[in-house]
């Protein structure tokens, strides 16, 4: 049975003009450098400056490798689908989007998972450089938990979050935000203080 496996990595961190800073370069050096062993099908990024820079950075150690932006793996908010259990403080979250936006990420959400999380016909790897609320998203949908569990799925700069695709199998998750690569002073950076809710 043919092992697929999808490499997420959230982009180094940027400053606010959304380019990457001399840490976010050297985050995404390392993730390059950690993960050149891995022969990579193909390198994918969000649009953005941030996700691009840093998969052209990690796309360095991975010579011939094709490398190229989808506008699937933008930043967006995937769906909540009105599932029940969403806590009031991500409900408020969510607020902060335009009814437009929320249904602008429903739509590339769908499509990301049709195109992405899915099985191969032979054993294959592939990295795509992406934003925290569509990782958290492929990580909830390869669980099986609620449309909203997204949320508070937070992942540091350059984490790499692994997840396993075979068919007749369901997905499963190999690694979660492993940082483990990343020295000390580059690593814990990047979690989104919106989603994390008061501790009570």
């Amino acid at each position: 049975m043919p092992s697929r496996f999808l490499y997420l990595v959230r982009h180094g961190e940027a400053d606010d003009e959304g380019f990457l800073t001399e840490t976010g370069r050297q985050q995404a050096t390392v993730t390059g450098e950690h993960l050149r062993e891995v022969r990579f099908r193909a390198i994918r990024h969000s649009p953005l400056a941030r996700a691009e820079q840093t998969a052209e950075l990690i796309a360095g150690f991975q010579p011939g490798v094709p490398l190229g932006p989808s506008g699937l793996l933008g930043d967006y908010p995937p769906p909540v689908d009105g599932s029940p259990g969403l806590p009031a403080a991500y409900a408020s979250f969510l607020d902060g989007f335009t009814e437009d936006e929320r249904a602008d990420g429903t739509e590339l959400a769908s499509a990301a998972l049709a195109r992405y999380a899915i099985p191969g016909d032979t054993d294959s790897s592939e990295l795509i450089v992406t934003h925290n609320f569509l990782i958290g998203w492929f990580v909830r949908h390869a669980l099986d938990g609620p449309a909203w569990r997204w949320l508070g799925l937070n992942q540091c700069h350059c984490g790499i979050t692994v997840l396993h695709y075979r068919t007749a199998a369901p997905a499963g998750l190999v690694s979660y935000n492993e940082t483990g690569h990343l020295p000390a002073p580059l690593r814990w950076t990047g979690f989104p203080p919106a989603l994390i809710p008061p501790l009570r």
